[in-house]
């Protein structure tokens, strides 16, 4: 039987590879130490866990809930809004839920793609931009992000025919891989850009509280004029520890929320109530929590920065997500510099050409695991490198 091309025109995805990997030297009896996967290892914080307990012994949350979201559900991300970034949502048209970002952003090019239509990815970037995009029937056109601009796309590099031809724009600040951020000033362009070519831009705004050194990110939707062209998806996983969870929301632009909700009703049945109950209480319960992660990322930030510039690097501190972008040194490729610490040092890092052509030369390390274990990590990446040239 054989596969529809749009099945078989998927790469790989990055991650899967990894956890086969790591899955092979364990068989082999290796210690293997993964800083590739962005997955946090901090528990969920304890009152959002006895919230999900209580919710799921009332009988009314075990049928279908709706495939939109429980509607006190979509109020709390709209006052979550409000008091976080000034923004206002009408939570009955502009706040769809969804079963964890990573879907609605997967989804959302079936709204608006049809074949032969362009969507304008980041290079590098979440792999799903480009896998959702050749789901639908599209083609991707990459946005290359320059370190020297900062990591953000040249937007006016990009030639009219292209725009004319794009459906969708992604952006993802604070960015993954790179841990750049951007500020309103290249929002308030990508919205000229996105009006004078009818283009609706898709933030991905999954990292937006894991920030660091007094940084505040801002949303995409505090742009005037914003919601007519955009729509903004996040996520409880990393602010709270709960990416097994599977809830997280779009906001914005009713039409594409609208759209959005229709074609969910239609794959799947929303998120189990007692789940949104406790995504509710993420919401407006004690935002501490939140604070003592960024200052635990943080410190291991400064850990990973300290020790390879010790050996030869010259990183800036990122001010947003848990990743820390870096380039392969001499005599390496992405792939090349990744084989090469999991065979000598059982460490795995993430190699940057899986986020796109122009992630070729550098490679990712997630700060998502037990301190002691970074730093024995970094023992081992510094005795079997030393110092490096680039």
């Amino acid at each position: 039987m054989l596969e529809a091309t749009r099945v078989r025109n998927l790469p790989p995805y990055l991650f899967a590879r990894i956890e086969k990997l790591i899955a092979e030297k364990k068989e082999a009896g290796v210690d293997v130490i993964s800083l590739g996967i962005g997955d946090p290892d901090q528990p969920t914080p304890q009152h959002i866990i006895e919230e999900l307990y209580q919710a799921a012994q009332n009988p009314e949350n075990h049928q279908y809930p709706s495939s939109v979201g429980m509607l006190s559900y979509r109020q709390a991300v709209a006052s979550w809004y409000q008091r976080r970034f000034g923004v206002e949502l009408n939570p009955k048209t502009e706040v769809v839920s969804l079963l964890g970002s990573k879907e609605g952003i997967a989804h959302i090019s079936w709204c608006y793609v049809d074949p032969g239509d362009v969507v304008l990815v980041p290079d590098p970037g979440y792999p799903v931009y480009e896998g959702g995009t050749i789901l639908a029937g599209g083609t991707t056109f990459k946005m290359p992000l320059d370190p020297k601009k900062g990591f953000l796309p040249d937007l006016e590099s990009i030639s009219e025919e292209v725009f004319r031809k794009a459906k969708l724009m992604f952006l993802n600040y604070p960015n993954n891989p790179t841990g750049a951020v951007a500020n309103l000033e290249f929002f308030e362009k990508a919205v000229f850009f996105a009006k004078k070519y009818e283009v609706l831009i898709c933030h991905d705004a999954a990292y937006s509280e894991i920030t660091f050194d007094g940084y505040r990110a801002p949303s995409f939707l505090e742009v005037r004029g914003a919601k007519d062209v955009a729509i903004e998806f996040h996520s409880l996983s990393k602010t709270y520890n709960m990416t097994g969870w599977r809830i997280g929301w779009a906001v914005g632009n009713a039409k594409a929320i609208d759209a959005l909700g229709r074609l969910k009703s239609n794959i799947d049945s929303g998120v189990f109530q007692a789940i949104q109950y406790a995504g509710i209480k993420a919401l407006e319960g004690p935002q501490d929590v939140v604070g003592e992660l960024c200052e635990l990322y943080a410190k291991r930030r400064d850990l990973v920065i300290d020790t390879l510039n010790k050996l030869g690097w010259n990183l800036q501190k990122p001010k947003g997500t848990f990743y820390i972008w870096a380039p392969v040194p001499k005599g390496f490729t992405s792939a090349s510099f990744a084989e090469y610490l999991i065979e000598k040092a059982g460490v795995v890092v993430t190699p940057g050409n899986g986020y796109g052509t122009a992630g070729e030369g550098y490679f990712r390390i997630s700060l998502t695991l037990a301190t002691e274990r970074l730093i024995e990590a970094l023992k081992r990446i510094e005795q079997h490198l030393g110092k490096v040239e680039f």
